[in-house]
């Protein structure tokens, strides 16, 4: 093979006159170059690491420090109070310059540990999200300047990690309080009273036990929630990850960049390079709370590219790689190894293109077994760790297998045109949902951190694992992503890359395998199919009105949409359910997420009142204001579900047995709900090009016979929802329950501003 011959950079012969060595310097010159590529990322991390390491200070200020004492010294002024002339009085130091420079660096330390002490202080204020809009207390004023001054130095991407407070224990009682106030308009009069039964019997004699041992490690551990969160919800799990963990992301709604396969490919894996470039030298600007300088955590980040999740009989593992050159490509039942660097340069996108296109019009057919092997990733995991380990410890399977798995990221070719398009474009984004959430269940390798997929006629959109990341951080990416493709790589008049082609690219390499074990794919292909048939997914943009005219109400859009979810399955299903909305905790040190059980008192007496029309806007203002305040307990780690979940896992440690917490964490989440943040609107210009608007993505319903609810404010004037449940439940239907949505958002704003009825109708093309 030629990429074979170009890898090696020397041979030699045995003859009898000696050894005849032959060298190949255009080898060495890629192995210089490729070398010289790792040193100098080697030399940033070190770099990027001193920064950090004394942020909120500057490097440059320990400088300052030593001007200062020497200046002082010079004043004959001693600022040490007699430590300098006790460090020179060491053996180690002597000189008075070597005994000044050693102070002046302990005090420069121990400045920065001040400063960082306070700015960790301040992070830990959390009443500020708690003030009305326009009623700012002194305190607060006083706060958020303390910290812009502290926050002034430009920060990198991991800058503020070690000044982000730790996420607190909530106290056993205001937990149970809260329960039983999150079920209360769930439950009859008997049921709510046996639960309050249960959580005064667990509070007086379990409770208080788990929750030291709890305390403990929360005083151990950077974060007492994260680890388990990944390893007892999503790392153990034994049944599919596709479908029941991993979740997706579309492309724009009425935009295609480019309908050449290929090219799109090209400038999405070169976007996606670039981004991790940003990430690897964390030039990318940390997140931030919408409209302050709050820092996020941004710990979720470190695992985006490079990382696989390796199957395991009782427990799967993350994998993650420093680095890696290439990224592995599905097309036709064949598995290639595209290399993107060349002589420790990103290949341009027209390059990548290139390549992509010698993959395309490659005819061989695939190797007996080869077309359906991405199905062992889609079915039970237990069967996929027995047959990795039987059939790909070593040989060429092994080989091949550590291709993808070490790839940076998985790309599928798809043979499928997809988007809204013909002349049923609703049906046909619904079926693009399905294909990104699932495929064929082959054609995508679901243990990959990210699996893009790029369609016949450009469409893309990104498949991702779940454990090591939520929605937000791949939404990030995702926006990136799409802005970088359209606005900055952009395409030439006839729908290619830009750039120069190098025609001598070794062509990427085919994948090798010996694939003994079609009986165990098709069974884990089975399994796939079955789950994969059985979802019904509904993707709709709601254009009637958006967060503008919301916001003019003076409400929050997130618990408008909640409360019109509560009403649309109120009439869907005739009662409540106990409904999980994702919020995130990343104002702590390695958070990532929350409950907010949407369904409170408030919400369902609105409901209830709105069906009979009276009292209705005093009670969705006070339903509004409700569900707020339950996203800032949330946000601030005051939820329930993290810290009763941690209780159960000490209680599994000890072997101990609580019914109140074995009943509380088996209770059904018909309604699961997320909202997908647009955090770089910067990016997107849609006052100028309004039809650069993405579709969000969404996830599999959580309960058999619930919905999973996912929705994106885009703009001042539209909102994308994906609904999805099961076909196997009769009393689920994506398509019923995305028209209640539709009508509920309708009767709400109605409810708030009768006018608005009437200017809808003035106004019909808005609907279309």
């Amino acid at each position: 093979m030629a990429e074979a011959h170009q890898a090696v950079a020397f041979q030699f012969t045995i003859t009898p006159e000696g050894i005849d060595l032959h060298l190949s310097y255009q080898a060495l010159n890629q192995i210089y170059l490729s070398g010289l590529r790792s040193w100098k990322k080697r030399i940033s991390r070190i770099k990027n690491r001193i920064i950090k390491g004394v942020y909120p200070a500057s490097p440059s200020s320990w400088l300052f420090v030593v001007i200062a004492i020497l200046a002082t010294m010079y004043m004959q002024s001693d600022p040490s109070m007699g430590l300098i002339t006790k460090i020179r009085d060491l053996p180690i130091t002597g000189q008075t310059v070597l005994s000044v420079l050693l102070f002046s660096t302990l005090l420069w330390l121990s400045l920065i540990l001040a400063l960082r002490f306070c700015l960790k202080l301040l992070l830990s204020y959390h009443r500020w999200m708690f003030e009305l809009h326009g009623r700012i207390s002194t305190k607060t004023k006083v706060w958020a300047t303390l910290v812009r001054l502290l926050s002034s130095r430009k920060p990198l991407l991991y800058s503020y990690q070690t000044s982000l407070p730790h996420l607190p224990v909530p106290s056993i009682k205001d937990t149970l309080e809260r329960y039983l106030e999150s079920v209360k308009p769930l439950l009859d009069v008997a049921g709510f009273q046996r639960m309050t039964r249960l959580a005064a019997e667990f509070e007086k004699s379990l409770g208080n036990r788990l929750q030291k041992y709890l305390k403990l490690k929360a005083l151990w551990a950077t974060n007492y929630v994260s680890d388990w969160w990944e390893e007892y919800v999503y790392l153990r799990s034994r049944s599919p990850i596709m479908v029941n963990s991993n979740y997706y992301g579309m492309d724009f709604l009425y935009v295609t960049p480019t309908a050449t396969q290929a090219a799109r490919a090209g400038n999405t894996i070169t976007a996606l390079f670039l981004y991790r470039r940003k990430v690897n030298r964390e030039e990318l600007n940390p997140s931030r709370i919408p409209g302050t300088v709050i820092p996020l955590c941004a710990a979720q980040c470190e695992r985006m590219f490079n990382t696989t999740r390796m199957p395991g009989e009782e427990t799967d593992v993350l994998q993650h790689w420093q680095d890696s050159e290439f990224v592995a490509v599905y097309h036709r039942g064949r598995y290639f190894r595209l290399w993107v660097y060349r002589a420790g340069r990103l290949l341009s996108p027209r390059e990548i293109q290139y390549q992509i296109q010698r993959i395309l019009d490659d005819p061989s057919p695939p190797s007996p077994g080869e077309d359906k092997l991405g199905a062992l990733t889609a079915g039970n995991r237990t069967p996929w760790a027995q047959v990795r380990k039987q059939f790909f410890s070593s040989g060429v399977n092994k080989r091949s297998l550590d291709c993808i798995e070490k790839a940076a990221f998985f790309v599928t070719l798809d043979d499928q045109e997809e988007g809204m398009m013909g002349e049923n474009p609703s049906v046909n984004l619904d079926r693009y949902a399905k294909s990104l959430l699932h495929g064929k269940c082959y054609d995508r390798w679901f243990d990959k951190s990210l699996s893009v997929v790029v369609y016949k006629n450009g469409k893309n959109g990104l498949n991702a694992e779940h454990s090591w990341a939520d929605a937000p951080i791949v939404a990030h990416l995702w926006e990136f992503t799409l802005a970088t493709d359209a606005f900055h790589l952009g395409y030439t008049a006839d729908g290619n890359c830009r750039g120069e082609i190098e025609h001598s690219l070794p062509p990427p390499q085919r994948l090798s395998w010996d694939i003994p074990l079609q009986t165990h794919v098709s069974e884990s292909l089975a399994v796939a199919q079955a789950l994969a048939d059985d979802v019904d997914c509904h993707v709709f943009p709601f254009r009637e009105f958006g967060k503008g005219r919301i916001k003019k109400m003076k409400m929050s859009p997130d618990s408008f949409v909640q409360l019109a979810l509560q009403l649309a399955y109120y009439r869907d299903r005739g009662t409540f359910c106990l409904t999980y909305e994702a919020s995130m905790t990343r104002l702590f040190r390695e958070g990532r997420t929350e409950t907010v059980r949407s369904s409170s008192n408030e919400s369902c007496a609105f409901v209830l009142a709105l069906e009979d029309r009276e009292h209705c806007r005093k009670l969705f203002r006070k339903a509004s204001e409700k569900h707020q305040n339950l996203y800032r307990l949330a946000m601030t780690g005051s939820g329930i579900d993290r810290h009763l979940f941690c209780l159960y896992v000490v209680s599994k440690y000890l072997g101990v047995e609580s019914p109140f917490l074995k009943e509380v964490l088996s209770e059904p989440w018909r309604l699961s709900t997320s909202q997908t943040p647009v955090q770089q609107m910067e990016l997107f210009d849609l006052v100028n090009h309004p039809e650069f608007i993405s579709l969000g993505g969404g996830f599999g319903p959580v309960a058999d016979d619930g919905y999973g609810v996912s929705y994106i404010i885009m703009g001042e004037e539209m909102i994308n929802f994906h609904v999805s449940c099961k076909h196997s439940c009769t009393e689920t239907d994506s398509h019923k329950f995305g028209s209640q949505i539709s009508q509920a958002m309708m009767d709400l704003m109605t409810l708030l501003n009768p006018d608005f009825k009437e200017a809808t109708k003035a106004n019909p093309d808005k609907r279309s």
